[in-house]
């Protein structure tokens, strides 16, 4: 039994722990908020916002991080450090614009009050969701970045070939010259061998004169048949001369060494992008392939945007819409007070340097025991109104 109270009891504790974090999370002045239990809870619910907004902003801030420096074997430990700076900043500057709300104010003036607060704060919402929608799309990301590396590597491929073709257009229209006359010269020699073969045997036709053996006819069909042949040996050197060439320019231009990427390079490709490409690819997978809107991720996206935009104003609509409260009385007329004693602190002071620099000239000890004396008055009578 003693135990179940001890651990009730530091249960308390621990919520009223949390419920105190959560007060300076909002930006209230905790010793005047206590006096007033009624707005315990809105002041909770304001820092509660508050610090889960900045958890999200260092989870954001180090992912983004991470792809900055990744590969870096000390990539996790940047990610961290930045998060956490990330996030205490975010948290000091929405902690700044909830508590500046001035509640004293009429709804108009609390209104254009919060206009420049809540335009920094959809800033602030949408750098905080942007790395969180890359880490939500990610598998959809590296898609999208395997497709547009391989169309990379095509157009890269033919331009290099478009280059190569308009370089040496001279060198590849007589390599194309050179294969047409050798197609057409090995046509003729067959076809002048198939008629020497007739007319060694005397088969009679239109090219042939029907005399068997190697006579007169046939040997000028064998000095035709040779002279072609001799052409083509020309003709087969002189386009192997030139395939080396072009062969040679080809290395030599790039041609030959650039290949499409394989699977497994197209997902190293993928894990090793930068955060400005996974950025463009996470923008274009709202498009499809023929340039429309693809309205199903484009509404999944919008709305993870307008979440954490909505979730990082929510603290500064809350402020806006609720009520003037007692707290708020409390801290106008604290505030109010301090510019009246702040104004009387001033005269009081010049009032008591000009009494001690005269004492200083008339040597008057009783008259700085009466300076000290009222000096010591005043800070009485401001230490018990605070």
């Amino acid at each position: 039994m003693q135990r179940f109270i001890y651990v009730c009891k530091q249960i308390i504790i621990l919520m009223k722990n949390i419920t105190r974090f959560f007060w300076f999370c909002s930006g209230a002045h905790i010793g005047t908020l206590k006096k007033y239990p009624l707005e315990h809870n809105k002041y909770v619910g304001i820092g509660a916002t508050i610090f889960f907004t900045a958890v999200f902003a260092s989870l954001s801030g180090g992912y983004a991080m991470y792809f900055v420096f990744s590969g870096n074997p000390f990539a996790v430990v940047f990610a961290i450090l930045f998060g956490l700076l990330w996030g205490t900043a975010i948290f000091n500057m929405d902690r700044y614009i909830v508590s500046s709300i001035d509640k004293a104010g009429s709804t108009n003036q609390q209104i254009l009050q919060a206009s420049p607060r809540i335009l920094l704060a959809i800033m602030i919402g949408i750098v905080i969701s942007r790395p969180l929608e890359l880490k939500i799309f990610d598998k959809e990301i590296r898609q999208k970045l395997k497709t547009a590396y391989l169309k990379g590597q095509h157009r890269k491929i033919d331009t290099l070939t478009k280059t190569y073709t308009e370089k040496y257009a001279m060198e590849l229209g007589k390599n194309t010259d050179l294969k047409k006359e050798k197609d057409s010269l090995e046509r003729d020699i067959n076809r002048s061998r198939a008629q020497l073969n007739q007319e060694v045997f005397g088969e009679k036709n239109d090219q042939t004169s029907g005399i068997t053996g190697y006579g007169t006819y046939a040997k000028q069909k064998q000095a035709v048949l040779q002279e072609k042949e001799d052409r083509l040996k020309q003709v087969t050197d002189n386009q192997a001369k030139m395939d080396n060439y072009l062969s040679a320019r080809k290395n030599y231009e790039g041609v030959n060494d650039i290949r499409l990427f394989s699977e497994h390079q197209l997902d190293s490709l993928s894990n090793v992008a930068g955060f400005s490409d996974r950025n463009w690819a996470l923008g274009q997978l709202s498009y499809n392939e023929n340039g429309t809107r693809d309205l199903d991720t484009f509404l999944a996206e919008s709305f993870i945007s307008w979440l954490f935009i909505l979730f990082e104003c929510l603290p500064v609509f809350v402020k806006l819409m609720s009520p003037k409260g007692a707290y708020d009385v409390a801290v106008s007329k604290i505030g109010e007070a301090d510019i009246y004693y702040a104004e009387r602190d001033k005269d009081r002071h010049i009032q008591v340097i000009n009494n001690v620099y005269d004492h200083r000239l008339d040597k008057d000890t009783d008259r700085e025991k009466k300076i000290i004396s009222a000096q010591s008055d005043y800070d009485l009578e401001r230490h018990n109104y605070d």
